[in-house]
């Protein structure tokens, strides 16, 4: 559970406000300021080194005031209210300048660069977005799937192949305006031949159905989400929210789009599935307001990788008064960190395709042929299929075979029977004596 902070009496505002040494105390400003850019919360201000006039109560309290201070309104009706700190309208300007702007579009990376960095996002995203809600799988098992199309096995896969084909859905209707039939669409894609109850997919809770966020850990119940009655009048309420691209006041569309995350996980309207609808929503509206480059990002790979700080932020911000500042700030910071991980993704790629390109002094050798033998040459044990070099260089099965083929004739490559009717490809005989030839 987590500790409730101090509450501002009445008189601290006229305190902290009118104050002149309030406003000169540099020491104690400079710890509220760093505690603002971390967005931290009184669980970890109370243990910070302060001056000995400072107690953790006073300290605190001149924090949360800072944050009415700077505070902003956003969707009336559900007060939903965060402190708009320096650090987040720093991130606004990067990822607007950024998310927006062609620095993938460079000569050397090629539309077919770019089809297979935006598919491999894809699956990133969908395999993450799964694991976050127990999907209980390997990456390489799961992405094996995606890329070879095979059926899943069980529900874990299910949840994965699910969130796939709804990121998809999603890219395809962008620019369509959010529906309450669409938002329920949403769900049923997401969570199909996943739950319990198959009558439980694409509709919302009831009183009935008594759902509560649980901590399996500390035995308790974490959060009981408002009536099932608010439902249907919220889910218009958020469509509204999500389509209205002059609302006033003016909120930054990447802190609007994680507000919609929230409202959606807070309000929990479904039996199964919510935390998934939250991020498929909030990846949707990024592209609907033009971040386009967030198809290519791994965004809930980096949750994943954090998940008790995402837990946290929604904690937070329920507990500290419904204080949006928590989970804007853990959110900026995975958006960035995915921007980071995406710009090292494409470099690396864009290195080893360059090494790949050597084997092309062999002649009469294209560039997907260069990246199936650099695999080997990484991998001696790799073994790769017609239809994983389709599903991966995005081209007909007839074209990938005859890739194959030319390389099993110069002997780089040769077949091997899974079955009567299954071949795969490993590395041939002559393939180190060839590449011999042009070190």
């Amino acid at each position: 559970m987590i500790e409730k902070a101090p509450k501002l009496d009445p008189e601290d505002f006229s305190r902290y406000y009118f104050s002149k040494g309030y406003s000169e105390d540099s020491d104690v400003n400079a710890l509220v300021d760093k505690a603002n850019d971390n967005y931290e919360y009184w669980d970890t201000v109370k243990y910070k080194k302060r001056p000995d006039n400072c107690s953790a109560e006073e300290l605190w309290k001149r924090i949360k005031m800072s944050r009415i201070m700077m505070s902003a309104q956003s969707w009336d009706k559900y007060k939903v209210s965060f402190g708009f700190t320096n650090k987040m309208q720093r991130l606004c300007h990067e990822f607007d300048m950024n998310f927006g702007q062609g620095w993938m579009y460079q000569p050397d990376i090629t539309e077919d660069s770019k089809k297979q960095y935006l598919k491999s996002s894809l699956m990133e995203e969908a395999i993450y977005s799964s694991m976050i809600e127990g999907a209980a799988t390997t990456r390489k098992v799961a992405k094996e799937m995606l890329r070879l199309k095979k059926l899943p096995k069980d529900r874990s896969q299910q949840m994965i192949v699910n969130n796939y084909n709804t990121i998809q859905f999603i890219s395809g209707h962008k620019d369509t305006p959010l529906s309450v039939e669409l938002l329920l669409e949403i769900h049923r894609l997401i969570t199909e031949k996943t739950l319990k109850n198959e009558e439980d997919a694409g509709r919302f809770r009831t009183e009935e159905d008594d759902i509560v966020v649980f901590d399996v850990m500390a035995g308790e119940t974490v959060h009981t989400p408002p009536e099932a009655e608010k439902l249907p009048q919220f889910a218009i309420d958020l469509c509204e929210y999500f389509n209205d691209s002059n609302a006033v006041p003016y909120v930054h569309p990447i802190i609007r789009g994680i507000i919609i995350h929230f409202m959606v996980g807070y309000f929990h309207p479904f039996v199964d599935g919510n935390g998934r609808t939250a991020r498929a929503l909030f990846y949707w509206y990024m592209l609907k307001e033009g971040y386009w480059m967030t198809e290519y990002l791994s965004i809930s790979r980096v949750i994943a990788k954090s998940k008790k700080a995402y837990e946290k932020a929604y904690l937070y911000t329920e507990v500290d008064e419904m204080d949006l500042g928590y989970f804007i700030h853990y959110n900026m910071k995975v958006l960035e960190q995915a921007y980071r991980e995406l710009k090292e993704y494409i470099q690396r790629k864009q290195t080893e395709k360059r090494t790949a390109h050597q084997y092309m002094r062999l002649g009469y050798i294209n560039e997907r042929q260069a990246q199936v033998i650099q695999r080997f040459v990484d991998d001696p044990n790799e073994v790769i299929t017609v239809k994983e070099m389709q599903e991966r260089f995005s081209i007909s099965p007839t074209t990938a075979k005859q890739d194959i083929v030319n390389l099993m004739e110069r002997g780089l490559l040769k077949e091997i029977s899974f079955n009567k009717v299954k071949k795969g490809y490993i590395k041939g005989e002559l393939f180190d004596a060839v590449l011999a030839a042009i070190k």
